[in-house]
């Protein structure tokens, strides 16, 4: 895999007037990743990858794409690209199969044959008009016209946000399929981190306009852990694991999430507080949370 950083924010910032969204951004995503974006609502990821795209002009710092500067990216540049916004809007006089032909004419690499595949796969009916479409089929609409020409680098903003489960599993296995080769790039922002366990290798959280974690979606599972600890004697409220991202004290019982532990550090732990403690694994979505409320 060339791990070549195909996306690459520097101390990016973003204001509205004198609401600052991003505060700073940091970012380098590898060639040959899936890269699931998360966040809270409103914590600034549809903003950042606008930035990102070049579809806003950062307020400081930098934004490149593809070895360009986002704001100014190159007519070849683009035609690498794919992008599903939050909401697609397309012409509502148009009938699907119009809209495809349309886009596909601005392109040398469109796939005939793929994008009529995926219209059979989810179920879509080229004779229909767009104003007729539900928000699912826009949406199922939006990511076969990103996904028609085989972009180098797909970039998708909530992209099962309206998709029903057969349409998110259908998407998911379209990006696994993308991806074999490891020459397509995908970031990809949700809420759903189920979808993102099952087909991401890298994750992104975005909290307080910074990115709070960049890594490998498997090591960061391997290192945060949440600790039971059971002592045979109250716990002081002002009881604190540390380094832990948060702590729940209950009586004689606490529990906490931590980065990193090993087992050296816990045998003094249970020593230092006379206590039992158990690690438990987390899932992604109790690592989000941790993380973010911690």
């Amino acid at each position: 895999m060339n791990h070549s950083p195909v996306i690459q924010a520097i101390e990016l910032t973003k204001h509205f007037g004198s609401h600052q969204v991003l505060k700073g951004v940091d970012l380098q995503i590898p060639a040959g990743s899936v890269v699931g974006l998360l966040g809270t609502n409103g914590s600034g990821k549809s903003t950042l990858i606008k930035c990102l795209l070049g579809l806003l002009k950062v307020s400081s710092g930098q934004a490149r794409l593809l070895d360009e500067e986002a704001w100014n990216l190159s007519a070849n540049a683009k035609a690498k690209l794919g992008y599903v916004p939050q909401v697609v809007k397309l012409y509502p006089w148009m009938r699907t199969k119009q809209v495809l032909d349309y886009a596909g004419a601005f392109y040398e690499s469109w796939d005939e044959a793929r994008v009529s595949e995926l219209l059979s796969l989810w179920e879509m009916d080229g004779r229909k008009q767009i104003k007729t479409l539900s928000t699912g089929q826009l949406q199922r609409l939006g990511i076969i016209l990103a996904m028609g020409h085989h972009p180098e680098l797909l970039i998708l903003d909530e992209p099962a946000a309206s998709l029903d489960p057969q349409g998110r599993r259908s998407l998911l296995r379209s990006i696994l399929e993308m991806t074999q080769d490891q020459r397509h790039t995908v970031l990809f922002s949700t809420h759903i981190t189920s979808d993102l366990e099952r087909v991401a290798s890298h994750v992104a959280i975005l909290k307080d306009g910074v990115i709070r974690y960049f890594g490998e979606l498997d090591e960061l599972k391997d290192s945060v852990k949440r600790l039971r600890i059971s002592s045979n004697r109250p716990l002081p409220t002002d009881f604190v694991v540390p380094a832990a991202l948060r702590t729940r004290i209950d009586g004689h019982s606490a529990t906490a999430a931590v980065a990193s532990v090993d087992e050296e550090t816990i045998g003094q732990w249970e020593r230092q507080w006379e206590a039992k403690i158990t690690i438990e694994d987390l899932n992604l979505e109790d690592i989000f949370l941790e993380m973010h409320d911690g």
